[in-house]
């Protein structure tokens, strides 16, 4: 636990923006009844491609913004360099904390040239959702393991600012990369580390800072929850133990 003090307060990350709302609802309106609901035990949103796909995307970024909310633009860039690096120049302005590419050598080199002083770029190192027989499928010769740390050795080294990894790979990270990298780790359940529906590396709340991660996405177990505001102060009750 030491080690993950340490990283914490080199990092200086507010207690509650450690944890990071998956706002994975179909449209803005509900997005905003969600995060009027949530209040102040939520102080941090990612918003993705569903919320892109239904309009208004940017609207709901400055009205998240507007209301001191942080930001996470979870759009995993993956294309041809030139066309990624002018995608993150032209979100580098918006008020934005970070954005998501995928963890390419050159597409992570042309994020961070064009990120400016204050967008983080995350690279994906692989996805949650991923287990060692997607790996094969998709003619990767190494574990999942192996693949997650060359990544992040890459990332560190394109100027990225940190990465997603599921929680059973941050260890590895910690003891093999440099501390000033962010690990956000999705795949959270808070309860044990059991795959559930689409995610199939996941751990729970607990186990996800005491492996080194820096922040936590958590999106279904608030979401779905019969009280979501609830859901997630025990959340942040948790995290806040991890801490004490």
């Amino acid at each position: 636990m030491a080690c993950l003090v340490d990283s914490v307060d080199n990092k200086n990350i507010a207690g509650k923006d450690r944890l990071i709302f998956a706002m994975d609802v179909p449209d803005c309106d509900r997005a905003k009844a969600l995060a009027e609901e949530l209040g102040d035990s939520v102080t941090f949103y990612k918003i993705g491609l569903e919320l892109m796909m239904s309009g208004g995307y940017f609207e709901l970024m400055d009205w998240m913004i507007e209301r001191d909310k942080k930001v996470f633009a979870d759009l995993k860039f993956f294309d041809i360099p030139a066309t990624v690096g002018s995608a993150v120049r032209q979100l580098k302005d918006r008020g934005a904390t970070c954005v998501t590419v995928h963890g390419n050598q050159s597409i992570m080199e042309a994020a961070a040239e064009n990120k400016g002083d204050h967008l983080k770029v995350l690279a994906v190192t692989v996805l949650t959702s991923l287990d060692r027989g997607d790996l094969d499928d998709l003619g990767f010769d190494c574990d999942v393991e192996a693949l997650v740390l060359s990544r992040a050795r890459r990332a560190l080294e394109t100027g990225c600012d940190g990465v997603i990894s599921s929680g059973l790979e941050a260890p590895k990270l910690r003891e093999f990369i440099d501390e000033k990298l962010l690990v956000i780790t999705p795949g959270i359940r808070p309860v044990d580390n059991k795959p559930s529906g689409d995610q199939k590396r996941v751990v729970s709340v607990e186990q996800a800072f005491i492996n080194g991660a820096d922040h936590i996405v958590v999106g279904r177990p608030i979401r779905d929850a019969d009280r979501p505001r609830a859901a997630a102060e025990a959340i942040q009750a948790t995290i806040a133990e991890q801490f004490a």
